[in-house]
């Protein structure tokens, strides 16, 4: 593989390793997650395991997962919204 970017098409980092840390009773449609050898995550959408990789750094999903776990994200299931600052 030459470059791994936002945005690539998830087959090109491989079929091994990719895990589903977000299923349950949502009918199969979950976000797959695979870290990369530099510590980088990878993100795809299970449906659509041909289709694009959103990539971010280490710092980048740490800081969602805390702000998460803190309630940050609640307004996307609440429908309110939230400025980001």
């Amino acid at each position: 593989m030459d470059r791994i970017y936002n945005g690539m098409p998830a087959t090109d980092l491989g079929t091994e390793g990719w895990s589903k840390p977000w299923s349950g009773g949502n009918g199969g449609s979950c976000v797959e997650a695979m870290r990369l050898g530099d510590g980088r995550v990878a993100l795809r959408q299970s449906t659509d395991p041909e289709g694009p990789a959103l990539i971010y750094t280490h710092h980048e999903i740490e800081s969602f997962i805390r702000g998460a776990k803190a309630g940050q994200a609640d307004f996307l299931l609440a429908g309110t919204s939230v400025s980001c600052e």
